[in-house]
C-alpha cells in the first residue's frame, strides 16, 4: 500500500511546486511591465476593500453605526432589490455588503487625448479590453500618470470617482464614498453600476457608460415613481433633461472641432499649428454657446457652474464617455412603449448584433429622426435652481 501512495504523494508535491513556480513567474513578469505593476497594485487595493466587507444586514442591525449610514444602506438594498425584481438586472452578490474607506475618494480617474486630434488615449486591460480611462486608488499615482502623459503632449483630465463595478467578477461592496451622494443620485448609481453586471461590451466604453447613464436615470425615476414620490421623480426628470442637454452640447462641440481638424489633415508642423489655432477658435465660440444658449435652458443645474468649465480635448472626450447619443437610448425607450425592461433587452440584442458599432445598430433599428441639438432637447420649463452635480463645471 505504501508503494502505491508514494508516487501519488510525489506527484502532488511536483504539482504544488509547479503551481508555486508558475505564480512566482507570473508575478515577476507582471512586475516587469507598467500594466503588470498597475494590475498588481489595483488587485492589492481591491483586496483591501473586499477584506473590509460586512453584510449590509449586519450593519443595519449594529446600533453603533450612525443612523445616516444605516438609512443610506437601507436605501441601497431597496434600490438593489428594485434593480433585480423590476428592472431585471443581474446583480449577483454585488451591493449586499458595505466597506468603509479611509478617504473621501474611492479612485481617481485619468483621461487623456491628443491636443490637435480627436484621438483619446486608451489603456488595455484583460477582460474589458481597451478603455479610455485609468483609475488609481492613490491620488499621487494618478497625478504622476497625468504628468507623464502631458510630457508626451497630451491634454489630461483628472477626476475623482465614488463608485465602480468589477462587472460581476467580485462581490462589489457599496463603499462609504458612494453613500455621500444624495438619495436620488445614490439610487441612480446603484442601478447604473448593476447594469454593468448585466451587460458590458469589451472595447466599447463610451457605449457602455452612456447606456448605463440612461438606465440609471430612467431606473431611478421608475424606482421613485413606484414609491409614489412624485417630487423625486420630477427632480430626476429635470436632471435627466439637463444631462441630455449637455450631451447634445458636447456633441456639437465634437462635430465642430472634428470639421476644423479635417480641414488640416496633414501631419506636418504647419498643419499642426493650424489645427491648434482652429481648436482655440472653436473652444472660444463654444464657450459662448454654453453660457448664452445652454445654461439658460437648464431646469435644475446651476448655470453659474458653467463659468468654470474647462475646454480641452481630454475633457471633451471624457464628457462624451457618459453623454454620447443619450437620445438614441431615449428613442429606443419611446419605441418600446417607455418600458425600461424591454428597452434594455432591445439595446443589448442590437449591440450584440453589431459588436464593433453598437450605436450604428441602434440607428439602423430606429426610424429616421431629427438631429439632436441643444435647442431641441426638450422644452424648457423654468424652475428654481438646485445646486448642480459635483464636477459639472470642471
Amino acid at each position: 500500500m505504501s508503494r502505491t501512495r508514494w508516487p501519488l504523494r510525489r506527484l502532488g508535491r511536483v504539482l504544488a511546486i509547479s503551481l508555486l513556480l508558475f505564480v512566482v513567474a507570473a508575478i515577476v513578469v507582471a512586475a516587469a511591465t507598467r500594466t503588470g505593476r498597475y494590475l498588481v497594485r489595483a488587485a492589492w487595493e481591491e483586496g483591501k476593500i473586499l477584506a473590509r466587507r460586512r453584510p449590509i444586514t449586519a450593519v443595519l442591525a449594529d446600533s453603533t453605526v450612525p443612523t445616516v449610514v444605516r438609512d443610506r444602506l437601507q436605501l441601497v438594498l431597496e434600490a438593489r432589490a428594485f434593480a433585480v425584481d423590476s428592472v431585471r438586472l443581474d446583480a449577483g452578490e454585488s451591493y449586499t455588503t458595505y466597506s468603509p474607506l479611509d478617504s473621501d475618494t474611492l479612485v481617481v480617474v485619468v483621461s487623456a487625448a491628443t491636443r490637435d486630434r480627436l484621438r483619446q488615449h486608451r489603456w488595455w486591460f484583460p477582460i474589458v479590453g481597451w478603455v479610455p480611462y485609468k483609475g488609481f486608488f492613490q491620488p499621487e499615482q494618478a497625478m504622476a500618470e497625468a504628468r507623464r502623459l502631458e510630457a508626451d503632449g497630451y491634454d489630461t483630465y483628472v477626476r475623482p470617482a465614488s463608485a465602480f463595478s468589477t462587472l460581476g467578477w467580485f462581490n462589489d461592496p457599496i463603499v462609504s464614498s458612494t453613500l455621500r451622494a444624495d438619495s436620488l443620485n445614490l439610487v441612480d448609481t446603484v442601478i447604473h453600476e448593476l447594469l454593468h453586471n448585466s451587460f458590458y461590451a469589451p472595447g466599447q466604453a463610451v457605449f457602455n457608460e452612456s447606456f448605463a447613464n440612461f438606465v440609471g436615470a430612467r431606473g431611478a425615476m421608475w424606482f421613485y415613481s413606484a414609491r409614489g414620490d412624485s417630487t423625486a421623480v420630477d427632480v430626476l426628470e429635470r436632471r435627466w433633461h439637463d444631462e441630455r442637454l449637455l450631451g447634445a452640447f458636447w456633441t456639437r462641440v465634437y462635430n465642430s472641432l472634428d470639421s476644423a481638424f479635417a480641414a488640416h489633415p496633414d501631419d506636418d508642423s504647419v498643419s499642426r499649428v493650424l489645427r491648434l489655432a482652429a481648436r482655440d477658435s472653436v473652444y472660444t465660440s463654444m464657450r459662448t454657446v454654453l453660457l448664452t444658449e445652454v445654461g439658460p435652458e437648464f431646469q435644475i443645474y446651476d448655470p453659474s457652474a458653467l463659468e468654470r468649465t474647462r475646454f480641452d480635448n481630454a475633457l471633451l472626450l471624457a464628457r462624451r464617455i457618459y453623454l454620447t447619443d443619450l437620445d438614441l437610448f431615449e428613442a429606443v425607450y419611446a419605441r418600446e412603449g417607455r418600458d425600461l425592461r424591454r428597452t434594455i433587452a432591445r439595446v443589448i440584442e442590437l449591440a450584440g448584433e453589431r459588436r464593433e458599432d453598437p450605436y450604428g445598430a441602434l440607428r439602423s433599428w430606429l426610424p429616421r429622426r431629427k438631429p439632436v441639438t441643444p435647442a431641441n432637447v426638450g422644452a424648457s420649463r423654468r424652475r428654481p435652481v438646485i445646486p448642480a452635480k459635483a464636477g459639472i463645471g470642471t
